[in-house]
């Protein structure tokens, strides 16, 4: 049974890899050249803007108002899913290239009238007026954020259009207190531009991703905008918190309660062996609610999912984007609306209530 079951499973992954080949069509968000795709990711933001020509640069590190744009991504004719490929001085390569390398090619900032314009524009392209949002985690750049988010979309390949919000992390390792100082500050930003999502964007169908530290904002903001406006919610259909760096304990008692208050889903991916998470439960004393160790978070009408089996990075936290069985399990949770209990290569663990990634 289990060989027929790793067969099966092998077999999704096929799919999920037929699915995220190169296409060329008329999507307005993916386009080919010969070498590469090229994405475009919309995005808000609350960095501070530089008169920069190399696009990596244009958004800093700085605290400013919200600001719209779109930015170009290049996925490499040979990426591999999960992989950010970038430069790699083992194989001599010092700057980026678009045939190699998953980066950002062009950064262009609109009005906000002309975003949700554009914005709107595009989701009436896709059939099932689809979008999704991701919110990047701690230490992580404008570029870094753009770029996952186009590996991401690239990778799940469904017809949804991709925007990302990208608060004033300080991108440097040693700086997790200040990225801690703006992540509070940005949640009325991240408030004020989720509510504009759902009343200017035209789109039905929205799944809100969030990953590691970004939790933080994004959970409040779901939760200030559902007691603001009610509802919103019938459009938000997922709630993904991938590695969340939240208080155990805070999660349990205030987020959970309020997030799924109207009946909407949630999930949450969590490791045992995420030394991120482990990290930050050093420097707070406190377990945090994507760190599986102490057992996976247990409340009604969220759908925790232990993904401890299938992460084999160094450092376990980049699982969401980069493990293909997690890619393939959001894939079928956003593209079939599926439940956990209905998406294979997930097993029910009754004593903790939660799921798990089947080896």
């Amino acid at each position: 049974m289990k060989t027929f079951n790793r067969l099966i499973f092998i077999c999704c992954i096929v799919i999920i890899s037929a699915c995220t080949a190169p296409i060329a069509g008329n999507s307005p968000t993916l386009s080919q050249t010969p070498d590469y795709a090229i994405v475009k990711v919309m995005y808000a933001t609350d960095r501070n803007y530089n008169e920069a020509t190399v696009p990596n640069n244009v958004y800093g590190s700085k605290r400013a108002t919200l600001s719209y744009g779109i930015s170009e991504v290049s996925i490499p004719r040979h990426h591999i899913i999960g992989v950010l490929e970038e430069p790699s001085l083992f194989k001599l390569e010092f700057k980026e290239s678009p045939e190699k390398h998953v980066a950002l090619l062009g950064v262009k900032p609109l009005a906000k009238e002309d975003f949700f314009t554009q914005l709107s524009s595009d989701v009436s392209h896709t059939e099932q007026s689809k979008a999704f949002l991701f919110v990047h985690g701690y230490n992580v750049s404008f570029a870094d954020a753009a770029r996952r988010t186009a590996q991401i979309y690239y990778d799940l390949k469904i017809d949804m259009v991709p925007v990302f919000y990208s608060w004033p992390s300080q991108s440097k390792t040693v700086s997790y207190t200040v990225d801690e100082q703006n992540i509070e500050w940005t949640q009325n930003n991240l408030k004020s531009f989720l509510i504009d999502f759902l009343e200017k964007s035209s789109a039905q169908n929205i799944y809100l991703i969030a990953h590691s530290m970004g939790n933080r904002a994004l959970t409040r903001a779901v939760i200030d905008v559902i007691n603001t406006k009610p509802d919103y919610r019938a459009r938000i259909k997922e709630v993904i918190l991938a590695a969340p760096d939240i208080d155990a304990d805070v999660f349990k008692r205030d987020i959970a309660p309020a997030l799924t208050a109207s009946g909407g889903p949630v999930t949450l991916y969590a490791s045992s062996v995420d030394k991120a998470l482990i990290a930050s439960q050093k420097i707070h004393q406190y377990p945090r609610a994507g760190d599986a160790r102490n057992g996976l978070i247990y409340y009604p009408g969220i759908e925790s999912i232990d993904a401890t089996n299938v992460d084999t990075s160094f450092v376990g936290h980049s699982y969401p984007a980069e493990e293909r069985s997690v890619l393939s399990d959001i894939f079928y949770l956003i593209n079939a609306d599926l439940r956990a209990k209905e998406r294979f290569g997930l097993s029910y663990v009754e004593t903790g209530k939660y799921w798990k990634f089947k080896p």
